[in-house]
């Protein structure tokens, strides 16, 4: 895994959660980061699954997970889960006291039936 097959360690994070979500005042339940521009998208258990979405679009195949305490890496073209890999530019997690799903004050009261449906 290196810049030239989809991961760029330099390339820093979009923000602390997901960008389409933020925008629209959405929410999402976990949080992946493109390893090759540093975009970072809502999950497939997610609602909306912003970091497929940016992948269809881009063509990047490579996200980690940007959940705290994980460092795993998917490869959207390949559909494989790799334990590992290169260290990205800080920070490589959303806040810690940012709650799953979040963001705080945006997850409605039955989001786990939503997710289930």
């Amino acid at each position: 895994m290196s810049a030239e097959n989809g991961i760029d360690p330099g390339a820093a994070p979009s923000g602390s959660g997901c960008a389409e979500c933020d925008a629209a005042g959405g929410w999402w339940f976990h949080l992946r980061r493109c390893a090759q521009c540093g975009h970072v998208g809502c999950c497939d258990s997610s609602p909306a699954k912003h970091a497929t979405g940016h992948f269809r679009e881009t063509g990047h195949p490579f996200v980690q997970s940007f959940e705290p305490g994980e460092d795993w890496y998917w490869n959207y073209e390949t559909n494989e889960l790799y334990e590992g890999g290169p260290e990205l530019a800080e920070p490589v997690s959303h806040p810690a006291d940012q709650p799953a799903p979040g963001p705080a004050g945006r997850v409605p009261g039955d989001w786990a039936k939503i997710l289930r449906a």
